[in-house]
């Protein structure tokens, strides 16, 4: 059980949490967006950050500092909270993000570690070694093998109550990244960075970003949590979240607007190409794109930044109602149809519904189907599995139309696409409560299919009978044989 971390609510993979940060004398409440501050650069300010955005954490390169003089001797002698006037929590990165880039940097994670406890950091990272996508197996296994040596003498290091981060590598090798997860959820660290995912990310590879987090959480225990290093488009949010991401650090909303782009849930838009905005932020309520595009260089920037913090706050706080409420994954949805990479994003994230299904509640507020991804949910899942479960008479009717009158069959239970067969008395339960169009697309029928399937090949003794309101010969076809079967469409 981690101390600093406890999990309040549950949805598919997402979870609302609390991170307690000792050394700040704070609990965070996760998913949290941390904003990325360069120590050198000033586009919005920490204390600004927190005062009208409600930033609780935020993190700096402690390894920037390290190698700025002036900096460097400013933050030993003030700390970082009075460096940066942020009232609220700071986590250091190490200088592993500079390694990626240059290949080499000239520090150990001990002495960086002790440079961020010295500098009043409440929550440092050790040197791991960010292993790019797609490299040769060999190299991610000895990188691998580097990252938990550094890891294992992170352990070792001083850090009086500044939490200790365990980044979890592996490059795209999903069984590498399982280990990484078991082995730094060995560790006493604390929270657990799923690193090296930007190159992905950069090239629209989302599906392989959740295989990647889904392998590490496989390896990680279901209390650790989990920061997804470098996700800092609000579109991608609601997928990391659903797969069970807690932290998210973001340089995105003042990188992007040095270069005149405007964020939003849908993608991104260069403001030359905005005759309205389509938000209704402090920002963008006051201010036109032509208003802001007359603005000198810096103060655009400035107001550019100032809506894209508010666009990726305003995310975070939906995503957040969205667990409580119960439809994070509705939600998902809604945010695949962005992009057709992030349709493949959430399509990948269905592949492990087994592992969503064991902290999605059992019970929730409604069910939309709302494509044919919904099919896939944990909940039809968990349906199927759950017919194990229940007594079945010697005949039975199941059936999408009503309760036959006369005494033919033992009972007649309801056929409810995409979830199958269920008794009546089920009706009123989640998530048979669920709303389906009246178009119903093919999977909800393979879907449907598939639970009478389970059905009958638990119980091989029962007659079944299925009738059906014109479902395709192909979806009939995967029913078995020794159903018998009527189409209510020809009565």
């Amino acid at each position: 059980m981690r101390e600093c971390f406890e999990i309040r609510e549950t949805d598919a993979g997402g979870r609302l949490g609390e991170l307690t940060v000792p050394r700040a004398d704070t609990t965070v409440e996760t998913p949290a967006l941390l904003p990325v501050i360069n120590p050198n650069l000033d586009t919005i300010s920490p204390r600004r950050l927190a005062d009208e955005f409600g930033a609780e954490i935020l993190i700096t390169n402690s390894y920037i500092i390290h190698g700025t003089d002036d900096v460097r001797e400013e933050a030993l002698e003030k700390g970082l909270h009075e460096l940066l006037e942020f009232p609220g929590a700071i986590m250091t990165d190490s200088g592993s993000f500079q390694l990626a880039e240059y290949g080499d940097i000239d520090v150990t994670t001990e002495e960086i570690l002790e440079f961020q406890h010295a500098t009043g950091s409440d929550i440092g990272t050790p040197v791991d070694i960010p292993t790019p996508p797609d490299v040769p197996r060999e190299r991610a296994e000895e990188e691998l093998a580097t990252t938990q040596e550094r890891l294992d003498a992170a352990e070792d290091v001083d850090t009086g109550e500044m939490l200790v981060t365990a980044p979890v590598q592996g490059s795209t090798y999903p069984d590498l990244r399982e280990e990484a997860g078991r082995h730094a959820n060995a560790t006493e660290l604390d929270v657990f960075p799923v690193g090296a995912v930007v190159p992905l990310m950069n090239d629209y590879r989302y599906d392989d970003v959740v295989d990647a987090v889904a392998a590490a959480k496989r390896g990680l225990g279901a209390d650790a949590p989990v920061h997804l290093f470098g996700a800092g488009h609000p579109m991608m949010f609601a997928l990391a979240a659903a797969m069970g991401c807690d932290l998210f650090d973001s340089a995105a909303y003042a990188l992007y607007a040095r270069d005149d782009r405007y964020l939003t849930v849908r993608g991104t838009r260069n403001l030359d190409e905005l005759e309205y905005f389509p938000c209704s932020c402090p920002v963008c309520a006051a201010n036109s794109p032509a208003d802001i595009r007359e603005l000198p260089d810096k103060e655009r920037e400035k107001e550019l930044a100032a809506h894209n913090l508010h666009v990726t706050f305003a995310e975070i706080r939906r995503i957040k109602q969205a667990i409580r409420a119960g439809n994070l994954l509705e939600l998902v949805e809604q945010r695949a149809r962005a992009h057709p990479t992030m349709l493949d994003g959430y399509r990948a994230l269905l592949d492990h519904a087994t592992a969503l299904e064991q902290t999605d509640p059992v019970s929730k507020g409604a069910f939309f189907y709302t494509s044919h991804e919904s099919a896939r949910r944990p909940e039809v899942l968990r349906h199927h599995q759950r017919l194990d479960r229940l007594s079945v008479p010697d005949s039975l009717l199941l059936t999408e139309g009503d309760s036959p009158r006369g005494d033919e069959f033992d009972d007649s239970w309801r056929v409810e696409p995409p979830f199958g067969p269920f008794p009546r008395a089920l009706s009123k339960s989640y998530p048979l409560t669920a709303e389906v169009p009246d178009r119903t697309d093919r999977a909800a029928l393979e879907a449907a299919a598939e639970g009478v399937t389970r059905l009958v090949e638990t119980n091989p003794d029962t007659e079944f009978t299925l009738a059906h309101r014109g479902w395709p010969t192909a979806v009939l076809e995967t029913v078995p044989a020794a159903v018998e079967l009527v189409d209510l469409t020809s009565e």
